[in-house]
């Protein structure tokens, strides 16, 4: 049985045509803490969403290309410490997603990252480059984070708390994923 709390906060249970209906009543209840506390998190993104201003085109394309020059030298400037290379560093409107790296070692980052303080970047970027070593969130892939930035912890709580009203900066009518 799977359970998903739905962007506007409903519940969506996926379980087995067979499963009664009274065993689905107690997986939920057994799962009440877990549910209020996912559906509390979706509605507070909702609420840090409402009334922030969608970037223009013009905006979203100064901050591709400052991010192009910003993410690019911050990952050069890490993959030394980190003791890895990569290939391209692409910048992307993403709606999810700060950063991704792919197997062939490509780079991607959220041009909204413009938008978070510089700290926040760093983060992003050894992160990403992090995963050059270790293509998942292991215990040794964040010992890894940790050894090139002791307090990554706040860097990522800033995005934690901040990531949704900079996310609802891009307009829902924008392609870009």
């Amino acid at each position: 049985m799977g359970l998903e709390v739905r962007p506007d906060g409903s519940v969506l249970v996926r379980a087995p045509y067979a499963m009664s209906k009274a065993r689905i009543r107690a997986l939920l209840e057994e799962k009440r803490g877990w549910i209020l506390r996912h559906r509390g998190q979706v509605l507070a993104r909702q609420e840090a969403r409402k009334g922030t201003a969608p970037l223009t085109e013009e905006e979203l394309g100064a901050l591709m290309d400052a991010a192009r020059k910003d993410m690019g030298a911050r990952a050069a400037r890490f993959a030394p410490a980190v003791g890895v290379s990569y290939g391209r560093v692409t910048i992307r409107r993403q709606r999810t997603r700060w950063g991704s790296c792919s197997a062939k070692g490509n780079l991607n980052f959220n041009c909204l990252l413009m938008l978070a303080p510089p700290e926040v970047r760093d983060y992003v970027a050894v992160h990403e480059l992090c995963h050059r070593k270790y293509m998942d969130h292991s215990p040794r892939f964040w010992a890894e984070v940790e050894r090139i930035l002791p307090d990554w912890r706040e860097r990522r709580r800033w995005l934690q708390v901040n990531g949704d009203a900079l996310m609802a900066r891009l307009d829902r009518d924008r392609s870009g994923d």
